[in-house]
């Protein structure tokens, strides 16, 4: 249903999950979008930077053991967190349709899989999260990092919503129905992070 119009761009506000979506009418073209992802300043040994993705990290690897499989998905230009992650012992992967866009990694199976600053730019949320369904073994993690969208009133001054690449906005009830959807449980260990485990194969 409709949500707001700022300028330019109109969002919807799904019924169910709750989530805020740009109109597709309003959205960047992939050459756009991959232009304002070339100006990101992530640069890989930040301290800055580390500290920010150590938000997810650390609950997550709070979680796992030494020497699993991870793949961070929509990792950018340089895959600090990958990095991070292996210095922590866990063997690496990564994927980025625009700067690590090799197949090839999405033709397995991981134990867990980190996507920060990501979900946020899906043009399918929900085609991309059955992708990561197949692509979590049993009992796996998967760990998110996004701005959660709490305050209505702020929405249209909201720094999050101002980065035009942004397209789908999300309460911690989105990640809700979407964990209920394929099964899931959800945790959020802390602010605009949540932690979602696919169920292990009883008796396995």
């Amino acid at each position: 249903m409709d949500f707001q119009t700022v300028g330019a761009r109109h969002y919807l506000r799904c019924p169910v999950c709750e989530a805020t979506v740009m109109s597709e009418s309003c959205r960047l073209s992939e050459a756009e979008e991959k232009a304002v992802y070339d100006y990101h300043e992530n640069d890989t040994g930040d301290p800055g930077y580390r500290r920010f993705l150590s938000k997810l990290a650390e609950p997550l690897l709070e979680r796992l053991e030494p020497g699993l499989s991870g793949l961070d998905f929509g990792c950018g230009p340089g895959p600090e967190l990958a990095g991070m992650l292996k210095e922590a012992g866990m063997e690496m992967c990564v994927y980025d349709p625009f700067f690590h866009p090799s197949t090839d990694v999405l033709n397995r199976r991981y134990d867990f899989l980190t996507c920060t600053e990501v979900i946020e730019h899906l043009h399918r949320p929900s085609k991309v999260f059955h992708q990561l369904d197949e692509l979590l073994k049993p009992g796996g993690w998967l760990g998110i990092m996004t701005c959660f969208q709490t305050d209505d009133a702020r929405f249209a001054n909201w720094h999050y919503r101002r980065d035009p690449t942004h397209v789908v906005f999300y309460r911690e009830q989105t990640l809700a129905v979407i964990a209920g959807q394929l099964g899931w449980e959800l945790t959020v260990p802390r602010k605009d992070v949540a932690l979602l485990r696919k169920p292990p194969i009883p008796g396995a």
